[in-house]
């Protein structure tokens, strides 16, 4: 009974930090809401209302949630080698331009080719901006984190200026876009749902990140390199390579959201495709600790609180950004219980 006992709560001990900073971000959000003079229990009961009250809500949710699990992989796969990378907004828009390129070099072919090699050259530029990080640090010794992130400003501005510039159809007068993609190629709903292909491709994502991170020699050798690159370089290991791969496969990743987001959501690439998925995968990768099975989870929770932004707005008059509010508190208070938890393990 006791050993079973110590099972289920050696089961329960990692969602400790999880729960704690949720409770924690719900109360900040709600006292943000008093401060505003909004009924703050009515608002936090719109957002669980909005998020998963209704089959609607469910289907907004989940195709929210498609996008996320692909670009936390972003930061989860690199932090398994100890880097942590926040520029997954630049990969996604460089990975949906390189795919939205694409149907115009294979007119004439068969739409799954086509898509199959659209995802390729998303993986493939989302990827190798990622892997730049890798290549600075390791080569340069320039902090990764910052690299990311304005790699990410970077990529969002060559994003814009091809989208504006030589890449525009002409017939996109008010909203600048790339030419539509050919109806063949565009990736439809699940069947009996309004939720895109997308969310299955997110998931096999996360099920073979978690494959290849936990029952491969690849990933127990990226695991050496994030827990001590010092004894990964005495054991032989390839850390430059490893770096620049776990890289590569997390920017990979995100590439693909936006070849998904160009697919299956616009029909083209435009500025209407950048809505942070990017920056709220980075709180869905530490909300689920980096685990890639736990992303999955995390990107439905951070997907709700997304989808709950419109019926704040319609219900409350609060502006619809005001879930932004409730996903920092959320990222705020994770890092402070997940120290808060680790300084706890350090004492014992």
């Amino acid at each position: 009974m006791d050993a079973a006992m110590n099972r289920a709560m050696r089961a329960v001990a990692p969602l400790a930090p999880f729960t704690a900073a949720a409770l924690a971000a719900a109360l900040l959000f709600a006292a943000f809401l008093a401060a505003q003079g909004f009924e703050a229990p009515e608002a936090l009961g719109l957002v669980v209302e909005g998020a998963f009250g209704s089959a609607f809500a469910w289907q907004n949710t989940l195709a929210r949630a498609a996008p996320l699990m692909l670009t936390a992989l972003c930061v989860a796969l690199p932090a398994r080698a100890g880097l942590v990378i926040i520029g997954g907004e630049g990969a996604l828009a460089l990975g949906a331009l390189a795919a939205a390129m694409v149907p115009s070099l294979t007119a004439g072919w068969p739409a799954l080719p086509v898509q199959l090699l659209m995802a390729l050259a998303g993986f493939v530029a989302g990827g190798a901006w990622i892997a730049a990080s890798a290549w600075l640090r390791h080569v340069r010794g320039i902090n990764e984190t910052i690299s990311s992130l304005l790699l990410s400003y970077i990529g969002i501005a060559l994003f814009n200026f091809l989208v504006e510039g030589v890449l525009r159809d002409p017939a996109s007068l008010n909203k600048p876009s790339t030419p539509p993609l050919p109806d063949a190629v565009l990736i439809g709903p699940l069947p009996g749902l309004e939720v895109h292909w997308g969310l299955v491709w997110g998931v096999l994502a996360c099920a073979a990140a978690w494959f290849l991170l936990r029952r491969t020699v690849f990933g127990f050798s990226v695991g050496v390199v994030g827990g001590n690159p010092r004894a990964a370089l005495m054991a032989g290991l390839p850390v430059g390579a490893l770096l620049i791969a776990a890289c590569f496969l997390g920017g990979g990743a995100a590439g693909v959201a936006g070849m998904l987001e160009v697919a299956a959501v616009h029909g083209s690439a435009n500025a209407s495709l950048l809505a942070g998925y990017g920056y709220a995968g980075i709180l869905v990768s530490f909300a689920a600790r980096h685990n890639p099975l736990g992303i999955v989870a995390g990107a439905i929770l951070v997907g709700g609180i997304g989808a709950s932004g419109s019926l704040l707005q319609r219900r409350l008059d609060l502006p619809d950004a005001a879930v932004l509010v409730l996903q920092g508190a959320l990222f705020v208070a994770l890092l402070a219980f997940e120290t808060l938890n680790r300084k706890g393990a350090r004492r014992v």
